[in-house]
């Protein structure tokens, strides 16, 4: 797709870091289910750690587009990379960025936009999954604060992180989403800990645990927002996080066509390679068309959230496309790599593997659809190209 040139710049860029200083060590990240610290302070140098925190308190100020072809290009080469860097920026530091106070951004940003402290964010929990309005977590009122009992699951970044964003429950009265606050948690407060890492079976670098809470007490001026608005919160993250789940989904494509597409060149079968084959001809048409079109939804969701437009359906779809498109053209990369496809000698293994948590993460393909109807019924959205869908009386 047609972008201008400085962005293609900054892809060239953010490309040329990625394949220098993460590919090498891909597989052994997936292997050893770790990923490296020396690492993520080489990202915070060079600004991938602060990309949607403001300049005035220690981030990049990127664009959000920017930060969206960061999250593709580091998949590209290492899905752990991916999910760990957009853990950290969207939903780790985008919260305060976005919700926090003062005092909160200028205490907690400029750490985590440096790479000093690594974010996390704490949704889901054992029995509030895709129900994420049924929180069971519970803040009660202390002399000071708040005293948080409960337990959060799947998180990513659990064992790196050292901020968190969490919600709980500060009205015991409610249901639903409704009495759910927002809070910033440090780790090393008392009664706070991350459990053993998930044995996933992909983005095995990626640190994901649960996190417990026994009677944290978390003091009032770390409240994040204000108190009930914290499902809210959660749910307007959601929204961006989506898309960088969307662009992560494109980037582990992109990056199984180009192994694919390199192997069918350079793999001879009856006398001539594999490319000159219509069966594979028309494999890698359909994996181009599928990523393209992705790419299309994926910075379309991006841009809007540059202009500050509303961006629920646009974000859903965006995730939907890309992460459904990623399993068809990963699938279709082993096949055309055959037994060496189904092997460790090539990533496209990995990538199969890793591209199945876009389907899941940050709502499933059901939940995406969900919202999706939802907002193409409410009859009021106005479409490109400023056609109006009236209600029908």
């Amino acid at each position: 797709m047609y972008l201008e040139k400085r962005y293609n710049d900054f892809r060239a860029k953010v490309r040329d870091f990625a394949e220098r200083e993460i590919a090498p060590h891909a597989a052994r990240i997936d292997k050893n289910c770790e990923y490296p610290r020396e690492l993520l302070q080489r990202m915070g140098k060079e600004g991938y750690l602060g990309m949607v925190v403001p300049k005035e308190y220690g981030g990049s100020g990127f664009e959000f587009l920017e930060y969206i072809m960061t999250v593709e290009e580091f998949s590209r080469v290492c899905g752990s990379t991916g999910i760990t860097v957009a853990a950290h920026n969207g939903l780790g530091c985008a919260p305060i960025a976005r919700f926090g106070n003062e005092a909160q951004k200028k205490k907690y940003l400029p750490d985590v936009a440096s790479g000093k402290k690594i974010a996390s964010f704490g949704l889901t929990e054992p029995q509030a999954g895709s129900d994420s309005g049924n929180t069971q977590t519970f803040a009660v009122k202390a002399d000071g604060g708040w005293k948080i009992t409960g337990t959060k699951c799947w998180i990513t970044n659990a064992s790196l992180g050292e901020i968190f964003n969490l919600t709980a429950r500060t009205d015991p009265n409610s249901k639903g989403p409704k009495g759910i606050s927002a809070f910033i948690i440090e780790r090393g407060w008392k009664g706070f800990s991350s459990g053993k890492k998930e044995n996933k079976m992909g983005l095995r670098g990626s640190d994901t645990a649960f996190l417990h809470l026994d009677d944290v007490f978390c003091p009032q001026e770390n409240l994040l927002g204000p108190e009930g608005d914290g499902f809210k919160q959660f749910m307007m993250t959601l929204d961006t996080g989506r898309i960088a789940i969307g662009g992560m989904a494109l980037g582990l494509a992109q990056g199984a066509l180009d192994v694919a597409a390199r192997y069918a060149k350079e793999r001879h079968a009856f006398g001539a390679p594999i490319s000159s084959y219509q069966a594979i001809q028309w494999k890698l048409a359909d994996m181009a068309t599928q990523i393209e079109a992705s790419r299309h939804l994926v910075y379309h969701a991006a841009r809007m959230r540059d202009m500050g437009l509303p961006l629920v359906k646009e974000a859903s779809m965006a995730k939907l496309f890309a992460s459904e498109a990623s399993n068809f053209v990963t699938y279709e990369a082993i096949q055309i790599l055959g037994g060496s496809g189904y092997s460790g000698r090539f990533p496209v293994e990995r990538m199969y593997r890793d591209m199945k948590l876009c389907e899941i993460g940050e709502g499933t393909s059901e939940i995406q659809r969900i919202v999706i109807s939802r907002e193409v019924l409410k009859g009021t959205e106005k479409l490109f190209g400023g056609i109006v869908t009236e209600k029908l009386s």
